[in-house]
């Protein structure tokens, strides 16, 4: 399992970095900037993870694989973005394979940690939306996960299914990949069909106001 989790991660990382770097690409950055939202997009919900369990310091900070692999897919998508923008909604599509595959490395690794089975699921979630909440405020965007179709409950959605997986002893690598692949095909569907929590109904303008 633990190489199983380092290779989500390492996955993860990458799908990420390539999301973070092709909106940095669309938003007509410089290299810098790319490499930035790259390192962002691609590390700061492990980051985050890492540090809420106790597992100092951070992998993304001290294993060499972590910064080769955010830099490579950062010069990709900076070298090769309109080969990549061919592909159908490429930065959506590598967006809900991060989410997916750091929502359940998330969960396995805080399961490893000793985090119970009701709040691992939490920080696997955390693990998949943190790096795009932070790319999407660099970009002064509001973040997908307050308004986007299923994004944070896709991710919870998977999450829950390792940690359910956990509880009833079930075998730990088939439920991972059915986790990531609950949160994917969940995240697309919900693209794809527009499914979304219900949204808060405008407020009435107060009296006397424009």
């Amino acid at each position: 399992m633990d190489t199983l989790i380092l290779a989500l991660d390492l996955v993860g990382t990458f799908v990420f970095a390539l999301s973070g770097a092709m909106m940095g690409v669309r938003r007509r950055l410089d290299l810098f900037g790319v490499l930035v939202l790259a390192f962002a997009t691609a590390s700061a919900g492990g980051i985050l993870r890492d540090l809420l369990i106790g597992a100092t310091p951070p992998a993304a900070l001290h294993d060499w694989r972590y910064p080769a692999i955010w830099i490579s897919a950062g010069l990709i998508a900076f070298a090769w973005s309109p080969w990549i923008e061919r592909l159908d909604h490429p930065v959506r599509v590598f967006d809900a394979l991060g989410l997916a595959v750091f929502a359940v490395a998330g969960t396995d690794k805080a399961l490893g940690a000793g985090i119970g089975p009701l709040m691992a699921p939490c920080l696997g979630m955390l693990s998949g939306i943190g790096g795009g909440m932070l790319r999407d405020v660099l970009l002064a965007r509001v973040p997908l996960v307050l308004h986007a179709e299923l994004y944070a409950v896709a991710a919870l959605a998977g999450a829950s299914v390792v940690a359910i997986g956990d509880v009833l002893r079930l075998p730990a690598f088939p439920m991972t990949i059915i986790g990531a692949a609950l949160c994917f095909f969940l995240r697309l569907a919900a693209l794809r069909y527009g499914w979304h929590l219900p949204k808060a109904l405008q407020a009435p303008p107060a009296e006397g106001s424009d």
